[in-house]
């Protein structure tokens, strides 16, 4: 019996290719996604990244599905959101082959229901490992067909649709696509809008030789923030490896937050539907939930990950929501998540008026933060214990745990430490009134992580 609790994570399967993951065990797969999927659909949608791995992983898992009688689409090369697309747009289940913005021997598989409904481990993949650990049974009937679509145009005319650039004063954008799957949509999702892009690593290679796809990561935005100072842009995007999450900089090459983003997009979202409920994460800026208060919107707070965020929004009908980790959700594109969206939003925003764009998101970022910083340690739950009696112990201050440990301290600072689910790792993420109080209280909290 394999044991698969190394690549089966909360939200998605993803390992080493050749080690952990491989053309029999993703067929394996297929077909317990089939089992999982048969009482609400007769066909599976199914994408894939430009990893040199994934046109073979893809068709080893079509074959699993056809072979529980289950049809299939296929959609080709596409992002995570295209993918997402498809699944909302043909109300199909889907499967989408990537390991976003992880090194070139990594693939994975993120599944969804039908209209891009997501599939955690508590909504079907503790079920789909279970399956394939204990044998997967065979089908007796007709196997399933094959049959392809491009959905490319498709995809980017509903984007256009859903925000319009016809008013916009002519804007150069420096793209980085870090040779991911921005390289393929980008082209077709901005053709005949008053945008001159200026294109960086558009070629598709699952290698990555320019940077990792991570745009999370301030050494990989180096390239683009020297990139848009050069060609005088007024802004630079860059996409991670499946080009499901967008990070923004202004004309002066300076990153712009994605909490921020969240609250110019969420601005803009209310405009078209007053009085709308905005979800934001526990550790996204505490701007947010202030800004979209101050124009009438209602913000609540959640967990950090997708499937809490899609939760809530199905719960509350929210219009929006936005994590620090640049992954934006729209109701109007099924509960999931697209940063080629927020992008449009970003660029429609910056022109429609003459400023540049460190102007406009400036009224967004209202406090200093840490960005997240990880520190390896032997016991998760001891360190965050010593962290809340040490913190507790404190006059004025509010301590929650619904994620991690949240301490909100009198002065107006606050910061968040979690667990990682797959490492030995706390992750901290620290806001206050400016740089110096971050840096302060920073060193107060690590001193006693890293005891």
């Amino acid at each position: 019996m394999p044991d698969l609790s190394g690549i089966v994570k909360a939200y998605d399967i993803r390992g080493v290719v050749g080690e952990q993951l491989d053309a029999a065990l993703v067929r394996d797969l297929g077909s317990a996604f089939a089992l999982l999927i048969k009482p609400e659909s007769d066909s599976v949608v199914i994408g894939h990244d430009m990893r040199d791995s994934s046109p073979e992983l893809s068709a080893a898992f079509a074959d699993g599905v056809t072979s529980q009688g289950l049809d299939v689409v296929s959609i080709g090369l596409a992002s995570t959101d295209q993918l997402y697309f498809a699944s909302g747009s043909l109300n199909l289940p889907g499967a989408m082959f990537t390991a976003s913005h992880n090194p070139a021997k990594y693939n994975g598989i993120k599944l969804c229901r039908s209209g891009a409904a997501p599939v955690g481990q508590d909504s079907g993949l503790a079920e789909i490992r279970d399956t394939v650990e204990q044998g997967v049974p065979a089908f007796e009937g007709q196997r399933g067909s094959v049959t392809e679509r491009d959905v490319l145009a498709d995809y980017a005319a509903y984007l256009r649709k859903l925000v319009d650039l016809s008013g916009s004063r002519p804007l150069k954008v420096v793209v980085d696509a870090g040779n991911g799957m921005g390289g393929y949509t980008v082209p077709t999702v901005f053709a005949g809008l008053p945008i001159e892009v200026v294109p960086m690593y558009f070629e598709l290679d699952g290698n990555f030789p320019n940077h990792e796809a991570n745009p999370l990561d301030p050494k990989n935005i180096v390239d683009l923030q020297a990139k848009v100072r050069e060609e005088g842009a007024d802004a630079g995007l860059a996409f991670d490896g499946d080009a499901d999450r967008c990070f923004v900089v202004d004309e002066r090459g300076e990153p712009v937050s994605p909490s921020a983003i969240t609250a110019l997009v969420a601005i803009r979202e209310l405009e078209k539907e007053p009085g709308g409920t905005i979800i934001h994460n526990l550790i996204t800026s505490k701007g947010v939930p202030e800004i979209v208060a101050e124009h009438g919107g209602k913000p609540v707070r959640t967990r950090v990950g997708h499937s809490f965020i899609k939760a809530e929004m199905a719960k509350t009908g929210a219009i929006f929501g936005g994590e620090h980790s640049a992954h934006y959700y729209f109701r109007d594109f099924w509960r999931a998540d697209t940063g080629m969206l927020a992008a449009l939003h970003v660029l429609a925003a910056l022109g429609e008026q003459a400023g540049p764009l460190s102007e406009l998101t400036a009224e967004y970022s209202r406090y200093a933060a840490s960005g997240e910083i990880n520190s390896t340690v032997d016991d998760q739950v001891a360190r965050m214990m010593a962290v809340k009696d040490a913190f507790g112990a404190r006059d004025g201050v509010e301590i929650d745990e619904l994620d991690g440990l949240t301490v909100q301290l009198p002065g107006g600072g606050w910061f968040n430490l979690r667990p990682s689910n797959t490492e030995p790792l706390l992750r901290l993420n620290v806001e206050a009134a400016d740089a110096e109080a971050v840096r302060a209280l920073t060193e107060d909290v690590l001193a006693i992580v890293r005891g």
